[in-house]
């Protein structure tokens, strides 16, 4: 693992995204990757697996819910969490996608195979969905 240039740890990430606004997930990914390092926190393949899974989330929180959502990102040399909070009650469950769902309902399920820890916490207002990765440093 390489050093954060110029910053200091933990470093985090808070953003807010809009309503079904889908055009939030790239920037959010955008984000994270800036947040990481273009790619230099954690393991190789650490940074796009991060990637991937904040994009699973956020657009669930988007595409499941009728409010926004906030996104949290808080990194350190040895560990990556992340949470997307939501305003609806409900808490969601991996599901064994259907063949002719096409890339429908794999979210979660990408979620629970690839990171090192994931959860669901309920709020009296919404939920929060979290999963962190092992950076794998110090």
């Amino acid at each position: 693992m390489t050093r954060r240039q110029g910053g200091s740890w933990p470093a985090q990430l808070r953003r807010r995204v809009g309503r079904a606004d889908l055009r939030a997930v790239p920037e959010v990914r955008r984000a994270l990757r800036d947040l990481l390092g273009r790619g230099d926190w954690g393991e190789p393949g650490s940074a796009e697996v991060a990637e991937l899974l904040v994009s699973e989330l956020v657009t669930n929180a988007l595409v499941h819910t009728d409010d926004g959502a906030v996104v949290t990102a808080t990194v350190a040399p040895s560990r990556l969490r992340v949470e997307v909070r939501d305003f609806t009650s409900g808490l969601p469950e991996p599901r064994v996608p259907v063949a002719d769902e096409s890339t429908h309902g794999r979210g979660l399920v990408l979620v629970q195979h690839l990171a090192d820890a994931w959860g669901v916490q309920a709020h009296a207002l919404g939920k929060v969905v979290w999963f962190e990765l092992d950076g794998g440093g110090m």
